[in-house]
């Protein structure tokens, strides 16, 4: 796969919808053409204490932040056409589904790969989990900051480009 958007979302609290943070990596050719991280008002707008502890972000952090729709009429137009990755796909292809659906929005149909699965077919039993730091460190990418959005979508990416 040499044209696609690695994404990751995190949440302010359990539900799908308080996505908080969005990071996007757009690659073509096989190269890494952009990089795109923006903060997002959750709806509910509240944080719980452990997600919290994952990923450090509070409610101060997105006070003053833009609601999804404004944040995704940016995204939208740079990543169509593309298929979207996500390390666990199912989370983060939920997250969107969730917040499309809370803002009455029509959704594309985007097409999402999992890193996670493709993870467990290349490497099976070899790693000792299929986590994102643990498979990004076999493909060679030094995740610093996991649970950062464009941290984790840079990590999906370099994982992308080795084994999708």
């Amino acid at each position: 796969m040499k044209d696609f958007a690695a994404i990751d979302f995190e949440t302010a609290n359990g539900r799908r919808t308080s996505v908080c943070s969005v990071g996007i990596v757009i690659v073509r050719q096989g190269e890494i053409v952009e990089r795109i991280h923006r903060l997002i008002r959750p709806r509910p707008n509240f944080y719980s204490r452990f997600t919290t502890r994952i990923h450090g972000m509070t409610q101060e952090d997105t006070a003053d932040a833009p609601p999804f729709p404004e944040v995704w009429t940016e995204i939208a137009p740079r990543i169509e056409g593309l298929p979207l990755v996500a390390h666990n796909s199912p989370f983060d292809e939920g997250c969107l589904r969730a917040v499309y659906a809370l803002y009455e929005m029509d959704y594309p149909g985007y097409r999402f790969y999992c890193t996670c699965r493709a993870s467990r077919r290349m490497f099976g039993r070899s790693l000792p989990d299929h986590r994102l730091p643990t498979v990004a460190a076999r493909v060679g990418y030094d995740l610093e900051r996991h649970h950062h959005a464009l941290a984790d979508a840079e990590a999906c990416a370099a994982i992308a480009l080795r084994i999708l």
